[in-house]
């Protein structure tokens, strides 16, 4: 499977902070925005990621990541040249995509929260199509809704509704087999002029072979997207790392318990980090060379 971080557009709902900077580089606490999406994908195991910026922020983006060797991965980077739609991510990245399944994360998006790395690994397992997943809100208008049945069947998709048929809401991040870019390529601009994610959805509703599975209680999901949202989702990183002494979204740990890269070369990643972060990477290198060596 290969990944697409859709990390474009114009954060006009952030400025003035984003006046001289993408928003998917800003801080949430303790690292860049672009972490959070990120580790989603790494923690799929997914290790060939493209990254799609818009043009005048492509180089920060590269300085921060590089092509991804320290971490065990391939990264690639192309841009959006203007905020055309969700859906044509899948598009721009066709070519990068090639014939493998492809997992779509929308880059402000946070997920956390008691086993996922298994709700990713079971989804990718089973995938026949497409895979969503659904969170419930208490302003499902915002968003694209999924109505279930009884069996917990995705049964109807809709974008913003003005009287939605449930609560749960269409996370920004999905899981295609190859069929997604010919379908992608048929699509047609909604009235607000972009490719919707939820009609390539509804395709795939349509034929029988989209799944939602709900992440349920316990678990979180914040997307960043504007001042008050992207506070909390600092908070909640704070007080989660602060009280259990673990670090969300750390991209050095992720690719350490993937198998992506050894401890020795975790340790040195950690150790090229002064600071508190770094420490950290550090410290959980140890711990694997402890525990291998027992």
């Amino acid at each position: 499977m290969k990944g697409i971080v859709l990390a474009g557009g114009s954060g006009t709902r952030l400025r003035p902070l984003t006046g001289a900077l993408s928003k998917h580089l800003l801080p949430v606490y303790d690292k860049p925005m672009l972490y959070y999406p990120l580790s989603v994908l790494m923690l799929a195991g997914v290790r060939d990621i493209l990254m799609i910026t818009t043009p005048e922020h492509a180089g920060m983006f590269r300085g921060l990541l590089g092509d991804g060797t320290q971490l065990g991965m391939r990264l690639e980077y192309t841009t959006q040249a203007e905020p055309n739609g969700i859906a044509e991510a899948l598009l721009i990245g066709a070519d990068f995509t090639g014939d493998d399944q492809v997992a779509l994360v929308l880059g402000d998006n946070l997920f956390h929260g008691p086993r996922f790395t298994k709700i990713l690994d079971d989804s990718i397992s089973e995938l026949d199509g497409c895979a969503l997943f659904g969170y419930r809100v208490t302003d499902p208008q915002r968003y694209a809704v999924g109505e279930i049945d009884v069996a917990g069947r995705l049964r109807s998709l809709e974008e913003k509704p003005a009287h939605p048929r449930s609560d749960l809401a269409i996370t920004g991040l999905y899981m295609y087999d190859n069929d997604v870019v010919g379908i992608a390529k048929n699509l047609a601009p909604s009235a607000r002029g972009e490719l919707e994610i939820t009609d390539v959805n509804r395709a795939y509703l349509a034929q029988g072979r989209a799944r939602l599975t709900e992440l349920g209680r316990g678990f979180a999901w914040l997307d960043m997207g504007t001042h008050e949202s992207l506070l909390h989702a600092g908070q909640y990183v704070q007080l989660l790392e602060q009280r259990q002494g673990v670090r969300i979204a750390c991209v050095e740990e992720v690719a350490l318990n993937r198998g992506f890269i050894t401890p020795e070369q975790c340790r040195r990643l950690g150790a090229g980090m002064p600071g508190t972060y770094g420490a950290y990477v550090e410290e959980i290198a140890a711990r694997h060379l402890s525990a291998s060596a027992a």
